[in-house]
Parts: C-alpha cells; structure tokens; sequence
C-alpha cells in the first residue's frame, strides 16, 4: 500500500504552485530564443575580480578564514550590518546595526515575514500587479489579499484610503521601479501612503531590490528615509528605525551578484528580535564566507561598479522602448520606467498573454512573462513583462520587431 502524500501535506502545502518565471528561466539556455523572461543580472558584468580577490584575502588570514568557515551569528556578519547602515545614511536611512538581519536573499525577507504577520483570512494589501516571488511568500500563509491598482500614474490612493480604513496586516510594494510595471512612486504617493500608515497603524513592507538601477530623472527618498525623518523631527532618536511603521528588503542580488543571497532587512526592535528567531529556526545563520566576501567587495566597489551597471541597463532600457515604439501595432501600451529590468506591456483586450507565448515561442522564438501570474486574482491576462537586462541591443530590437509581427498577426485574423 502506497501513501497518498496530497492527503498527508498540510493543506497549506497544497497552495504551492510553481512559479512561471523560474520555469521560464530554462529557455534561456536555448540559443535559438531571445528572453525577455528572467529579470536578471548579466553576468558579463558580475565582479569576478573583486570577488576572487576578496576569497583569496580571507582564505590568505589564518584568523579570518577560520571565521568565514565557521558557525556565526543569526544577525549575520556585524562589519557588513554596520557597513549597511553607514551606506543607507548616506540616502537619508538613519539605523543601526542592531535593526539590520542578514537573510539570504530578500526573498527569505518575504518568507519569513509572511510567517510572522499572516494568518489563515488576514487581509493584506497588494499592488495589482505584484511581484510574484511575494505573493508565492505569502500565499503559503492563506491571506485574504486585497490589491489596489498600480499604473504609470502610481497607486490608486481613493481605494488605497478605503483599504486601510478596513484594515489589515501590512502594506507591500516595491515603489521604485517595481517588478512588474516598472513604476516608481511619487514623493507626493509616498508622503500620503505614510500618512494613511500613521492614521491607521498599518506596518509597510518596502521592497528596495532595484533601487540603485536609476537611470532617469531624481531620486526619490525611500519610504524608510521618509519614516525615520518624520520620527526624528517629533522625537530625535538615536535610532529612528527601532519605532517606525516601515520594514526594508534590501539586496544585493542586482547590484552585485544574486548567488550569494545576501539580503537583508531593516525593521522595528521587536521585528527584529521574532525574524532572528525565524532566523535560528529556519538554517542558523546566511553563509559566513559569502558575507564577509560581500563586505570586502562593497566597501571597494559599490559605487563604480553600479554606475557601470546603469549605464549598460540603460542604454538596453532605451533599446527596448525604442523598439517597442517603432514595431508594435495600435492597440499595445507599455510603461517607461526610469529605471530597474522591466516594461510592462498591456496588449488588446482579446490577445491572452499565455495564448500569446506559446505561440510566439513556436513561430518567433521569442519568451516573456504573460500578466496573469503578477495578480492574485490571475486577472490582467491581456499584460505581459518584457525584462531587458540581460539581452544586447541588437537583439532587443529583433525580439520586439518578431513578437510585434505576431501580435498583428494575431490581431488580423481576429479582426
């Protein structure tokens, strides 16, 4: 006699779907295909000198790698905390070590958030579209989700208003070139999304992964800087941070190299203090050795190496908008963002973005990510991501002329 395994999962286990991106991620080890699917790094630009360099000083120090090849703190690495709080100062983040957890990757951030907020029913508000590795996070956890819509105009804030006066657990988005739409949040949106946090005692989980991918226009101060300089000017603290409404999931899988999974977050005292028990219960501590090489690689290179990288994404973000204005037909809009990996497409009501994959895949050869997966409700299925970050110029521009030759294809014949 056999177990039937679906009856011995707990029913939580039985909402775990497989994520369409990383799926879609085995097509770009096809040579024949042009990818706009993974929102990845290119790693012809990935540090591999300072990297190297910085394994050898450590493995070279009798002292230092018996550190990095041994058990450590569930905090993480206390030079890297304090050299993450000392860079965030200079964007306006007052914080301290002892606010700053070391996870690996931001992802464990959203996991281990969901885990600690999220009950059966709890309500939860999302951006509509989401990133989706957060609503695979949190979804394990059975919240009720509650979306407001995002577009290049930002948040609906009348039913953002409504939503919080009926409560919920916390607020997540990405306002700086959010993954999918690639919109960024106005100071203006941010100012009042505070507003509403304070009036209504509603947490807000900020995801910071693209914010040093800024290729246009003024930055804008992160939710966190707004939160502690709003604390400071009513009651000066030491530590701003240790009182505030915002939680921050920084990373530096895009701005260095995502196989480490160095990420962090940056919460109130007492968040902090449940998510390093997580921490201890979950796998102890994140890779001494991968922490310590990323604290020597940072304190060299952060700057240069980030301007190098926005140069490259740029001028592929340009290609991409370029091409999209030049072939595709009436009827198909995209945003314009000022920065990170993502266009966000919205075709004509009667093309389906799955529909339209697997077609593009068999005729063109041309992979994205259809809609539908960044919505809670599987809705949007008109709307596509385009990533751009990891294909040449050259090769934007006969990717995009290909899928937009298909799509006024399709659209003839349905004409």
């Amino acid at each position: 006699m056999t177990i039937d395994w679906n009856d011995t999962f707990a029913k939580r286990a039985l909402k775990l779907t497989a994520s369409e991106i990383r799926e879609l991620l085995k097509l770009i080890n096809q040579p024949d295909i042009i990818s706009f699917a993974g929102g990845i790094p290119d790693p012809a630009f990935f540090p591999y000198d300072n990297m190297a360099a910085a394994y050898a000083k450590i493995f070279a120090d009798p002292k230092k790698r018996a550190e990095a090849l041994q058990y450590s703190i569930s905090e993480g690495y206390t030079p890297l905390r304090q050299w993450i709080a000392e860079h965030l100062a200079t964007l306006g983040i007052a914080t301290h070590a002892d606010n700053i957890l070391i996870l690996n990757g931001s992802q464990q951030a959203l996991e281990f958030l969901g885990k600690l907020f999220i009950g059966p029913g709890d309500r939860i508000i999302v951006t509509n579209p989401a990133y989706l590795g957060a609503l695979q996070a949190f979804s394990l956890y059975e919240p009720e989700y509650v979306t407001v819509t995002l577009d290049e105009t930002g948040l609906d804030m009348k039913a953002l208003a409504r939503e919080f006066e009926k409560g919920a657990k916390f607020l997540y988005l990405t306002p700086d070139f959010g993954n999918p739409s690639g919109v960024t949040l106005s100071l203006e949106q941010r100012k009042a999304l505070l507003d509403l946090a304070y009036r209504h005692n509603i947490p807000v989980i900020e995801d910071t992964a693209y914010e040093k991918l800024r290729y246009d226009g003024a930055a804008v101060p992160s939710l966190l800087s707004l939160d502690t300089s709003r604390l400071n000017e009513s009651a000066p603290l030491s530590d701003p941070t240790s009182n505030g409404h915002v939680i921050y999931c920084g990373t530096f899988s895009k701005s260095i190299a995502p196989a480490l999974r160095i990420g962090w977050v940056i919460a109130p005292t007492p968040v902090v203090q449940k998510l390093v028990l997580m921490k201890q219960a979950s796998d102890l501590h994140v890779s001494t050795l991968n922490q310590m090489v990323m604290h020597e690689v940072v304190q060299e290179i952060i700057d240069s190496h980030t301007a190098k990288l926005r140069d490259v994404y740029r001028a592929r973000r340009d290609a991409m908008l370029a091409a999209l204005e030049k072939y595709m037909p009436a009827g198909v809009t995209w945003t314009k963002p000022e920065g990170g990996m993502f266009v966000w497409a919205t075709l004509p009501p009667h093309l389906d973005g799955a529909a339209l994959l697997a077609a593009s895949i068999e005729k063109e050869r041309v992979a994205f990510v259809p809609g539908a997966a960044f919505f809670p409700d599987r809705s949007g299925r008109n709307t596509i991501r385009f990533a751009f970050s990891l294909v040449p110029p050259e090769k934007i521009e006969e990717g995009v002329k290909r899928l937009a030759r298909l799509i006024g294809e399709i659209s003839a014949a349905a004409a």
